[in-house]
């Protein structure tokens, strides 16, 4: 059954898709059932823009989705350090 909690987060940055860069203004996360990945369940965030024609997309595995967000917790304490 799927549970179609989603947690919505506003977000200020620039996405490239089949037609180019747009900006994004929102990231759609929920955890459920993918549309294409081959998984029983999938971690996805759905990158929006204005246009809601211009949606970047991802599904990736739970294993996947905790070592990007490590990953990306990595890239911002070492970027900040050497930035400050």
């Amino acid at each position: 059954m799927c549970s179609y909690i989603t947690e919505k987060t506003e977000i200020f940055g620039s996405a490239k898709g089949a037609g180019g860069w747009s900006n994004v203004t929102a990231a759609h996360v929920y955890f459920d059932h993918p549309f294409h990945a081959s998984l029983d369940h999938a971690l996805s965030i759905d990158f929006m823009s204005g246009d809601t024609t211009r949606k970047v997309a991802v599904e990736m595995s739970a294993e996947s989705a905790r070592a990007l967000v490590a990953s990306i917790l990595s890239a911002l304490e070492s970027g900040e350090k050497e930035h400050a």
